[in-house]
C-alpha cells in the first residue's frame, strides 16, 4: 500500500507483464461459469483490502459470502485524502475517528449509497494482520475488526492477529522471507493465509492439490467492463487473469472468488507472483471455486498502481456508482451468468436519458440530473437529444455503457 515509486528496472517490469501475458495465451472475452450468485467472495491484500472491503459493503447483495482483509482498515478510512490514508490508514499516526466512520457508513446504507449494511449479517470476514506489519500497522486492523462487529456476528468474524509477519500475504510454499516488507509483498510464513481465509468463508473444504493443477489461467478483457471502454486512464489495466478448475470449465456448479492485489503488485510489477503464487489456485482446484485476479494499473497520481481507496480515480470510489467499483460488479455479473438459476445475460440500450428514466432504467436525482438505476452511475442530463448507452447486467442493476 505504497504511494511512491519504488526504484525498480522498468523494462524488467514490462519483461514480467509480457511472460505473463504470452504464457496464458490471447486476451479473451470474460466467459460466463456455473457459479451461483450465493456463492460470491473477496478478499485482498493492502490496498486491495481496502477494495476487498468496500466491494463487501458497497454490494453487500452480491459478495454474500463474505471477504477476507490482509493488512487493510476501516472503510471509508482515507475519507478521500491522500494524507490520511498514509498517516492514520497506514502509519497509525493518529485516531481514525471510527465513531464518525461508522456513521457515515450507516447514512450511506440508508440513502442507497451502498447497499442496505443488514445484508452483511449472514457473511463471514477472515482478517489477518501481521504483528511486524511496518506499513498498516496492527491498531489499522484492530479498528476494521471493530466496525465490522457493528454489522456481522462476532461468530462470523476471525482475526488472526498473532503471526509474526511483515507487509505481505503469508503462504506456506512461495516467497521471501517472513520478515521481508517488499517486492513481490508475497512472504513464505509457513503460514497458509488462502488456505485459512477460503475455510473460513465457505466452511470445510476438500484437501489442496500442491501439485500440478488441472485448470488453466486465462487473460480476459477488462475494458469491456468500462463505459467507455478505457479503463487506463482510471487505473485499470486493459486485462486482468482468472484461474478456472477443469470441472468449471466444464459447467460444474462453482463458486466465484474475486481476489485483489496490493499496490506494485500486480503483473507490470511482480510477474505471476501474486496471480499464481498467492496460494488461491491451490485451493480454488479442488473445490471448483473460479479465482478472478482483476489488475489495476499505475497512473502519473497513482504511480504504485493501487486500487482507488483515498479517491485518486473517483470521488465516489468506495460506492456503488465508483468507476473501479461498477467495473468489478460488472465483471461478477458476467461470470454468474452462466448459472440457469439466475441467468443475468446483459441487455443494453441506446437512448435518450429520457427514454431511460421513463423504462425505469435510470432515474432524475435531487440535481435534476439522470444516474443509472442500483449503480447510482451518473448519465448526463434529463433531455431527449441527450444520447447514453445504459446496461442491466443483473436483475435490477443498470450501469453506463453496452455488453461485451
Amino acid at each position: 500500500m505504497l504511494f511512491h515509486t519504488r526504484t525498480s528496472a522498468g523494462l524488467s517490469a514490462l519483461a514480467l507483464s509480457l511472460l505473463a501475458t504470452s504464457a496464458n495465451g490471447a486476451v479473451v472475452a470474460l466467459p460466463k461459469y456455473n457459479v451461483s450468485v450465493n456463492e460470491v467472495s473477496v478478499s485482498g491484500f493492502s490496498s486491495g483490502a481496502h477494495m476487498a472491503a468496500q466491494m463487501h459493503f458497497a454490494y453487500s447483495k452480491t459478495v454474500k459470502k463474505g471477504a477476507g482483509i490482509i493488512a487493510g482498515g476501516p472503510v471509508y478510512c482515507s475519507q478521500g485524502n491522500a494524507a490520511i490514508a498514509t498517516g492514520p490508514c497506514m502509519a497509525d499516526t493518529a485516531s481514525r475517528n471510527l465513531p464518525y466512520l461508522i456513521s457515515v457508513v450507516n447514512t450511506w446504507s440508508g440513502n442507497g449509497y451502498i447497499d442496505p449494511t443488514g445484508n452483511m449479517a449472514a457473511s463471514k470476514v477472515y482478517l489477518l494482520s501481521g504483528t511486524i506489519d511496518s506499513t498498516v500497522r496492527q491498531p489499522v486492523m484492530n479498528d476494521l475488526r471493530t466496525m465490522y462487529g457493528n454489522y456481522l456476528p462476532s461468530t462470523n468474524i476471525f482475526y488472526k492477529n498473532n503471526l509474526t509477519a511483515e507487509h505481505s500475504i503469508p503462504t506456506d510454499f512461495f516467497g521471501s522471507g517472513c520478515a521481508i516488507n517488499g517486492s513481490p509483498y508475497v512472504n513464505n510464513c509457513n503460514f497458509d493465509t488462502a488456505g485459512e481465509m477460503l475455510k473460513w468463508l465457505y466452511g470445510p473444504l476438500n484437501a489442496k492439490n500442491a501439485g500440478t493443477l488441472s485448470g488453466s489461467f486465462i487473460n480476459f478483457d477488462q475494458a469491456a467492463f468500462w463505459g467507455n471502454r478505457n479503463p487506463n486512464t482510471h487505473g485499470m489495466a486493459s486485462s486482468g487473469y482468472a484461474y478456472v478448475p477443469a470441472a468449471c470449465a466444464a459447467g460444474q456448479a462453482c463458486r466465484l472468488h474475486v481476489a485483489f492485489h496490493g499496490c506494485l503488485q500486480n503483473v507490470a510489477s511482480v510477474g505471476t507472483a501474486f496471480y499464481q503464487n498467492a496460494g488461491y489456485n491451490r485451493w480454488a482446484d479442488t473445490n471448483k471455486i473460479v479465482v478472478l485476479y482483476p489488475q489495476a494499473m499505475a497512473k502519473a497520481n497513482n504511480p504504485g498502481g493501487c486500487w482507488d481507496w483515498w479517491g485518486h480515480d473517483d470521488v465516489n470510489f468506495l460506492a456503488k456508482s465508483g468507476g473501479q467499483m461498477v467495473a468489478i460488479k460488472t465483471m461478477i455479473d458476467k461470470i454468474v451468468s452462466g448459472n440457469a438459476a439466475a441467468p443475468f445475460t446483459c441487455s443494453s440500450w441506446y437512448a435518450s436519458n429520457y427514454a431511460h428514466v421513463t423504462a425505469g432504467r435510470a432515474y432524475r436525482g435531487a440535481d435534476g440530473q439522470v444516474y443509472a438505476v442500483n449503480s447510482n452511475q451518473y448519465l448526463g442530463y434529463y433531455l431527449t437529444t441527450a444520447y447514453t448507452d445504459v446496461r442491466r447486467t443483473s436483475a435490477g442493476y443498470y450501469a453506463y455503457g453496452s455488453c461485451s
